[in-house]
């Protein structure tokens, strides 16, 4: 299942050609990522997360996307139909700086060493 996830994170640049992915990490039960979009318009100032007035090419409708394809893939695999996969929403942040960008490629290749201490840890997950 991690490596579905994986896998479709790796194409999202493919289905979204102003899309690179940086750092990034398929957590149990959730991802960390950076994706850099960037585009001759106005979609690369554009954090849209949802709802009537989804902006094609923003990161809400490349998130919407992923979570979509993985939840309908996975699901298949399970031979289950309408399972929710991901949690409804998801956080975003707009890195200003170098100096903040090092900061959350630390945080993401640290991240798996800490998942014991997450909150929603399980074993066997």
């Amino acid at each position: 299942m991690r490596r579905v996830a994986e896998n479709l994170w790796e194409q999202i640049p493919r289905h979204f050609p102003h899309v690179s992915l940086d750092e990034w990490v398929v957590m149990p039960n959730h991802l960390h990522g950076i994706a850099v979009i960037t585009s001759g318009n106005d979609v690369d100032r554009t954090i849209s997360t949802g709802g009537p007035h989804l902006v094609p090419g923003s990161l809400g409708a490349i998130i919407l996307n992923y979570k979509s394809v993985s939840t309908r893939r996975l699901n298949q695999m399970r031979g289950l139909s309408g399972r929710q996969v991901w949690q409804r929403n998801y956080y975003e942040r707009v890195i200003r700086s170098d100096e903040e960008l090092r900061a959350i490629r630390q945080y993401i290749v640290n991240n798996p060493a800490k998942w014991e201490l997450d909150e929603h840890y399980t074993s066997g997950r």
